[in-house]
């Protein structure tokens, strides 16, 4: 895998819109997580393509693809996050110029619909980083625990041989109005994470690659040329997460079953799910019955390791998952680590 360079104070980050163009919606909230990605973490910032209108950028997405191009292109950049996610960004995915991308691995970083970017680019050998994005992370900070800065600064900045996942103390799920000057930022009241991560099944220590991302986003990808190769998934821990459109768990399941119809359950080494952002306690307790029953009862892997409710996806503070890193899951000790640096 080619692993980015880390990110150094004084370095220069790209901000760019694949997806949606919420900094031209909601100019406030972009504008408050530039700062604080800026103030936070000493960086500099500019721009590719970030600020245009939104009506603009749903109607061309070659233009949004040459932005990321770009990017990847400008020597003085060392990171690209992405502005917010959407649902489209797909589209971009054909005009993606891999020869340059490959050419200039950096950290890509962002969530929910740049799961399209991140999981493809990471199928062609880069790592690439499942994690908070401007306006959806960045723009909280100052509200979120400190715990959440470090952890970024730890898997950005300074690579450990190993890294150990915690669990968060608290979480939210909310963000306060957008469009009002004085919520900016602001997050609704937290949850207390009483109840951790749920170890479903499996028994002993299970290593592998990381790669997911939101799961509504993989089945934009499925059927696609985009879609991983069959041996991509070999040996894979694969974390999948679900949106702010709360599907429902009969969705959820559907979508489990056509992995399990793809053999994909007999090729990985385990299976991470995300908090599930707005269930009810009954909806994630249906949730874990639904990973077990299809993973085991109809696809026969009751010995694959599946945990869930894990810090990762659209609940907040968020963990930064790179794709393509080795990792282990430790059903014994209770433990999720990085095997290695995710940059050098």
């Amino acid at each position: 895998m080619l692993k980015p360079k880390r990110l150094n104070p004084g370095d220069t980050v790209a901000i760019v819109s694949p997806s949606w163009g919420g900094p031209s919606r909601f100019p406030g909230i972009y504008e408050m997580g530039l700062r604080s990605l800026s103030a936070l973490f000493d960086v500099k910032i500019v721009e590719h393509g970030a600020r245009e209108d939104n009506d603009l950028i749903y109607r061309n997405p070659r233009m949004r693809a040459e932005f990321l191009n770009q990017a990847f292109a400008d020597k003085s950049v060392s990171a690209i996050i992405a502005s917010i996610g959407g649902d489209d960004s797909v589209r971009i995915l054909p005009y993606l110029d891999l020869p340059t991308i490959l050419a200039n691995p950096k950290i890509f970083m962002g969530f929910s619909d740049t799961t399209t970017m991140t999981t493809y680019l990471n199928t062609q050998g880069l790592v690439t980083f499942n994690g908070p994005s401007v306006m959806a992370g960045f723009a909280q900070l100052q509200n979120l625990p400190p715990a959440f800065t470090q952890h970024i600064g730890d898997v950005l900045m300074r690579p450990s041989t190993t890294y150990d996942y915690q669990p968060y103390e608290a979480w939210i799920q909310k963000y306060l109005e957008w469009s009002a000057p004085d919520t900016l930022g602001q997050v609704e009241p937290w949850h207390e994470n009483s109840e951790g991560w749920q170890w479903l099944q499996g028994e002993g220590v299970f290593d592998g690659p990381l790669f997911g991302g939101c799961i509504e986003v993989f089945d934009f990808l499925n059927g696609t040329p985009f879609w991983p190769a069959p041996s991509h998934w070999d040996g894979k821990l694969v974390f999948f997460e679900t949106s702010e459109d709360k599907p429902p768990v009969s969705q959820v399941k559907y979508w489990l079953r056509n992995l399990g119809c793809q053999g994909i359950f007999d090729r990985i080494s385990g299976l991470l799910f995300g908090r599930a952002r707005s269930y009810s306690d009954d909806e994630k307790q249906e949730l874990y019955k639904v990973l077990v029953q299809v993973v085991a009862g109809e696809f026969g892997r009751s010995d694959l390791p599946i945990v869930a409710n894990m810090d990762f996806g659209h609940t907040d503070p968020q963990w930064v998952m790179p794709l393509g890193i080795r990792a282990r899951v430790d059903t014994v000790g209770k433990a999720f680590r990085l095997l290695e640096p995710a940059v050098v």
